[in-house]
């Protein structure tokens, strides 16, 4: 796909925007639409809404550089606003020969689970310059634009993008100690370019030894730790699997190396290795270098958790939405929930976070690992460690979970989500992240005071994974964000706008309307 890092001069944009078009729209839409600073106009026009529920429509579209806004003109009012981060496809309705009624314009399907329909007049082939402009915009990165976070003039008291600081959440957690230590041998992204800069691992491991390790784990990623328990000192460990390959090679230092993750415990009697990929799919990875962990791992017990690969999570997100957009047939609901598997994959993604926090709170370390260890990996560490340690619990302790377990540690959301890019056949998007949310909301369902939060968090979480007005899920990796800083350094303060910054700001003056409702304040 398209990388995030792209050329930028601030006349790019406005080449493609029309300052009549612009002016012209004032009126229609300045009572609707609140423009965010560096949202610019694109153009606007009548057209017709299909929508699903009312039927046809009539209104203004508005299209800006950061999102797609509709309002009806009829007497049932309907408004659509939809960040243009939030596409995933723009398609061609009919063509210049169609016949039957509004069977000529756009289709728009969204990341999100909406379709989007609107009829234009086939006369003058009117469709041809909206689309033109909405499959650009929606697709900067495939036609050398930029994304809104880079062009986006917002300003907040709190950046938001620091909120994480790994040296304070090891010491918040009673580390370093005398069995674990902090190292920087990644601060160039020298022995894993998909790892963040700040690693804890045991005390008696050198760094020569991690290099070694490095070379025998996918990606470099080797064992390190997640988290550990304050009382019991067991610990969550994450890394990728072991280049083992058909051969059944061994490594000596990756056997040494989980031995001492074990003894850094001393009452882990047996490391539990917990691969979270179906034994059959393990097997298979042979085949391409990969593998799991045999019986040369002395003082190990190995548990496959049967949690399905992306490629299967996407298509039963695919299978999901069909059932529930734009309708529901309540008569065959409760078969038709079932056939897409989606809560089946839910249920074992849990019950995996489980296992491993029950293993933990009974005293025993773990090692968690998938295949890359960016995708089923974090889900588990990071719904284990919410279910241990209250704090991830609380607003801020689950932004601080988001971003150590899911950002620094490599989840490639610009790949998954596919950010600014046309391709919507990509085989590397999975909605792995939204189903770790649909997991903690799950939780928050079964356990709502347990947490400081509840769904409309989640909710607008997800709206901004998608929606490209900050800079927090744009990137692959670290390593990846800091070389898009350092080639376009002049934008590092639009880039580094997070959507922290936007949460806290919105509790806030929710907190404040709370104070005036009671008098308070």
């Amino acid at each position: 796909m398209a990388s995030p890092v792209s050329g930028y001069n601030s006349s790019t944009l406005d080449s493609h925007i029309s300052t009549t078009t612009r002016d012209s729209l004032k009126m229609d839409f300045s009572l609707d639409v609140s423009l965010l600073p560096g949202e610019d106009t694109v153009t606007g026009l009548d057209i017709l809404y299909i929508c699903p529920f009312s039927g046809a429509l009539k209104g203004k579209i508005l299209l800006t550089n950061y999102r797609l806004y509709f309002k009806s003109s009829d007497d049932i009012t309907m408004t659509l606003d939809v960040p243009l981060g939030t596409v995933s496809r723009v398609e061609k309705m009919g063509g210049a020969s169609s016949r039957g009624e509004n069977s000529y314009g756009l289709d728009i399907t969204c990341k999100d689970m909406r379709n989007l329909r609107f009829a234009l007049k086939q006369e003058g082939h009117s469709r041809r310059g909206i689309f033109d402009l909405l499959f650009r915009h929606a697709f900067p990165l495939s036609h050398g634009l930029p994304l809104f976070a880079y062009v986006t003039q917002e300003k907040y008291a709190e950046s938001g993008w620091n909120i994480y600081k790994p040296v304070e959440e090891f010491r918040r957690q009673g580390l370093p100690n005398n069995k674990w230590r902090i190292a920087f041998i990644n601060k160039n992204y020298d022995l894993c370019d998909t790892y963040p800069t700040v690693l804890t691992v045991p005390c008696k491991c050198k760094d020569e030894d991690l290099r070694r390790v490095a070379s025998f784990r996918s990606r470099s990623r080797i064992p390190v730790l997640s988290w550990i328990h304050r009382e019991n000192q067991a610990v969550i460990v994450r890394c990728s699997q072991p280049l083992v390959g058909m051969s059944g090679k061994r490594n000596k230092d990756d056997e040494r190396y989980l031995e001492l993750i074990r003894e850094a415990n001393d009452t882990t009697k047996k490391l539990t290795i917990y691969d979270a990929r179906p034994s059959v799919n393990a097997v298979a990875n042979k085949a391409t270098g990969g593998g799991y962990e045999g019986d040369e791992y002395q003082n190990a017990e190995l548990i496959f958790l049967d949690i399905q690969n992306i490629h299967v999570m996407r298509e039963s997100l695919k299978k999901l939405k069909d059932i529930v957009y734009p309708t529901v047939e309540e008569s065959h609901w409760l078969s038709s929930l079932e056939s897409t598997h989606w809560l089946e994959h839910i249920k074992l993604v849990l019950s995996g976070a489980i296992q491993v926090a029950d293993k933990v709170s009974s005293g025993n370390s773990v090692v968690v690992h998938c295949s890359d260890g960016w995708d089923r990996t974090a889900q588990l560490t990071s719904l284990a460690m919410l279910m241990l340690d209250s704090h991830y619990r609380t607003l801020r302790g689950f932004e601080v979970l988001i971003e150590k377990e899911w950002i620094s540690f490599g989840h490639k959301f610009a790949s998954r989500i596919g950010h600014g890019d046309k391709n919507h056949a990509d085989q590397d998007r999975s909605p792995i992240f939204l189903q770790f949310i649909d997991c903690v909301w799950q939780m928050t369902k079964q356990f709502p005071t347990a947490f400081e939060f509840n769904e409309n968090l989640l909710l607008t979480i997800l709206d901004h994974l998608y929606s490209c007005r900050f800079g927090t899920f744009l990137f692959n990796c670290e390593s990846a964000r800091d070389q898009h800083v350092r080639v376009t350094s002049s934008v590092l303060h639009r880039a580094s706008l997070w959507v922290w910054s936007y949460l806290h700001l919105s509790r806030e003056e929710d907190c404040r309307g709370a104070c005036r409702m009671a008098g308070d304040c």
